[in-house]
């Protein structure tokens, strides 16, 4: 049987509570919150986790939330079906998964978690992790992450709404691009997607505004979801194989 290290002194138990809506079958999700100044010299080594070089060069929060981010995709694989793998980093600095499976790593202030799932079962997972937004500063960044349709949309809506909605925009829209990117292999940004509607409840709906490949053409909709975790936004796109 295989047997994981021990978690490094800066990374909590590792947790399975799925916060979401929605349950995904046939998929795993764990999650840690990490404090990067626990953070030890020896950490990478002793959990048998290699560290790129450009985490070398970073300072201790990045090299935190990576150990982390990839503690969660490593065991969660083994959870999946037994493989022993850690996902390393490619060119585009994605992680890079075995053939079989599919998954995402998000971390944010603290948190990290992964969710991965076969291949045959999901073809595209992008999850995504944010601290909610200041009204002042969603304020500021909202021309920048909404649409014009999103903004007339935001602007005829609850003003208290207003921090809320752009985090979660900005959100879903990170996960759509970690979905659909590994299919499409083609970037897109903010103003390639808007969202149709949303629900208290944490359900969203997503268009596409480009064409990306014969498949992921302008007009297509996904669904996606979201919640509220500790003053936190996770948001989460799964595109069913």
């Amino acid at each position: 049987m295989n047997r994981l290290p021990a978690l490094p002194a800066c990374c909590t138990p590792l947790r399975a509570d799925w916060p979401l809506p929605a349950t995904l079958p046939a998929s795993t999700w764990l999650s840690t919150d990490f404090i990067p100044a626990q953070l030890e010299d020896d950490d990478f080594a002793r959990s048998n986790i290699d560290m790129p070089a450009s985490i070398q060069r970073s300072v201790a929060k990045r090299q935190a939330e990576f150990l982390a981010g990839r503690l969660c995709a490593r065991a969660a694989m083994l959870q999946l079906d037994g493989t022993l793998a850690t996902p390393g980093m490619g060119e585009d600095r994605a992680p890079v998964w075995p053939a079989h499976i599919c998954g995402a790593i998000t971390h944010s202030k603290g948190r990290a978690a992964a969710l991965v799932a076969l291949r045959r079962d999901w073809q595209g997972l992008g999850i995504d992790l944010e601290t909610l937004l200041s009204p002042e500063r969603a304020q500021r960044l909202a021309k920048e992450i909404l649409t014009p349709d999103e903004l007339a949309r935001m602007l005829a809506g609850p003003a208290e709404q207003i921090a809320l909605l752009v985090t979660l925009t900005f959100s879903v829209k990170e996960s759509l691009f970690k979905a659909l990117y590994p299919l499409v292999q083609k970037r897109f940004y903010f103003e390639h997607a808007e969202v149709l509607s949303w629900t208290p409840e944490g359900h969203v709906r997503l268009r596409l505004l480009t064409d990306l490949s014969t498949d992921w053409q302008h007009g297509s909709e996904l669904d996606a979801q979201f919640a509220l975790v500790d003053g936190q936004l996770l948001s989460v796109v799964a595109i069913k194989a």
